[in-house]
């Protein structure tokens, strides 16, 4: 379902905690909900009032009208803060996609004055090595969209959108891709190729990083490069753990965002 007009007030939003205590926002990842931040919202929702956001297209909330990158999800953010935050300042809590939303934001002179800390769970935005399989990939769907590019324009859209739907190009994708479909298939695409790396040294308030060992959907190099870029970052890293560390290792999550949040206010 689309609306003609997308605001804060269209989101499924969860919130919890004292109306006087703290305000943290919580952003899930990609494929993911509020439900899967529940845990962490309900374990700091003692002394923090907490928003926990299923984003367009995610949980309960309804796609975006158009296909959106990271900045339409920014200016989405921003109004949320304002309507139902006090207009920040805030600290974010991003997993995965939702860290990669909180670093544009935070190097961003627009966003920056609404937030005063980040929790980074295995956040995306910093561009992945390249394997050579992926490599192939990208080259044989350059190689199968140039004869549809030079179709005239009436032509082109209607054949682009038999080749998205080919098995070849299925193929080609990601299962992230391919159970996706219309305005989000598009928005995935605009969302998980847009790289902060360039911008992330701007970042100047405290920022805490949580890495599984296990994490197969970012490396330790992209923590590691966050962690060197920006000036008052640590990492954490979660032994054992995957790409969801905060239902992997609750307690150790948990523990060290409190202890941050004690002492960066």
């Amino acid at each position: 379902m689309a609306t003609a007009t997308f605001g804060p007030d269209t989101l499924h939003v969860e919130t919890a905690g004292p109306a006087d205590g703290t305000p943290l926002l919580l952003l899930h990842g990609w494929g993911s909900s509020a439900q899967l931040m529940r845990p962490l919202a309900e374990a700091l929702a003692d002394a923090h009032r907490i928003v926990n956001v299923d984003l367009p297209g995610h949980g309960h909330s309804p796609p975006p009208p158009a296909p959106w990158g990271v900045p339409e999800h920014a200016v989405l953010i921003e109004s949320l803060i304002d309507t139902q935050m006090g207009g920040g300042p805030v600290t974010i809590i991003g997993h995965s996609n939702g860290g990669r939303i909180a670093l544009y934001m935070a190097s961003s002179p627009d966003y920056a004055p609404l937030i005063d800390g980040l929790v980074l769970i295995s956040p995306s935005g910093i561009a992945p090595e390249r394997s050579w399989t992926t490599r192939l990939r990208a080259g044989v769907a350059k190689t199968l969209k140039a004869p549809f590019e030079q179709l005239p324009a009436p032509l082109r859209a209607p054949a682009m959108d038999w080749l998205r739907h080919s098995l070849v190009w299925r193929a080609l994708g990601s299962s992230d891709y391919n159970a996706l479909d219309g305005v989000m298939r598009a928005t995935f695409v605009k969302t998980v190729n847009h790289h902060v790396d360039d911008r992330v040294h701007r970042i100047t308030v405290p920022t805490l990083l949580f890495w599984g060992d296990q994490d197969t959907a970012v490396s330790r190099r992209q923590m590691e490069t966050l962690e060197d870029a920006i000036d008052d970052a640590g990492l954490v890293v979660l032994d054992g753990a995957g790409h969801y560390g905060h239902l992997d290792a609750p307690a150790t999550v948990i523990a060290a965002t409190r202890h941050f949040l004690d002492h960066t206010r």
